[in-house]
C-alpha cells in the first residue's frame, strides 16, 4: 500500500537533515509558546495556601526579594507584579500584608478602614468592594491563598458556609 502511494504520489526530494531540522524547530517553537502560555496559566493555577494575619503580615513589601501578599474579601493575591504600587515607601503599602478589605471597599487609606470588617459599609461601598475585586484584583493578580478568617470561625471552628467549589480560583475540593 505505502509503495503504490509513493508512486502515486512521490515525496519531493529533501535533504536528509532538512525534516530534523524542522522537526528540531517545530520543538523550539513549541517549547517557547508553552513557556509563554505556562506563564498566564500559573498565575491561576498556583496551589493555594491558609494565612493566618501574622503569616500575612510577614509579606508586606518591606524585604527585597519577598513576594508582596495582600487580602480582599479574605482572598489573598500576590500583588508582587505592582510593587511600584504596593511595594515599600510605595502609594498603595499600607494595604499589604494584611486583608484590607474594608479600605479597599472605602477608597481609604486610613489606617482605622485597614481591616477586614465590613460592618456598616453602605451599599454604594459593597458595590465598589465587588467591582474592584472581580475587576481589578481577580484579573491582574494570582491568588494564592486565603485568611484563615474566611474559612473559620473566630473560635477557630469551620466556617460551615465556607464552599471551597465556590471559591475564585479552587481546582478541586481538597487544595487545602
Amino acid at each position: 500500500m505505502r509503495a503504490r502511494l509513493r508512486r502515486k504520489f512521490p515525496l519531493p526530494a529533501c535533504p536528509s537533515s532538512l525534516p530534523a531540522m524542522a522537526t528540531a524547530r517545530l520543538c523550539v517553537l513549541l517549547v517557547v509558546f508553552s513557556v509563554t502560555l505556562s506563564e498566564d496559566v500559573n498565575l491561576k493555577s498556583k496551589p493555594v495556601r491558609l494565612f493566618t494575619e501574622e503569616e500575612l503580615e510577614r509579606f508586606d513589601g518591606t524585604q527585597e526579594g519577598q513576594p508582596i501578599y495582600m487580602a480582599v474579601k479574605g482572598v489573598v493575591f500576590d500583588v508582587t507584579r505592582g510593587k511600584e504600587f504596593y511595594g515599600k515607601d510605595a502609594p498603595y503599602n499600607a494595604l499589604v500584608g494584611k486583608d484590607s478589605t474594608r479600605a479597599v471597599a472605602k477608597m481609604s487609606l486610613d489606617p482605622s478602614d485597614l481591616t477586614s470588617d465590613t460592618a456598616d459599609l453602605t451599599d454604594e461601598q459593597l458595590k465598589s468592594l465587588d467591582q474592584t475585586f472581580e475587576s481589578t484584583y481577580k484579573v491582574k493578580y494570582p491568588i494564592v491563598g486565603y485568611t484563615a478568617a474566611r474559612i473559620l470561625n473566630q473560635d477557630g471552628s469551620p466556617n460551615k458556609d465556607f464552599k471551597p467549589e465556590n471559591q475564585p480560583h479552587f481546582q478541586i475540593k481538597d487544595e487545602f
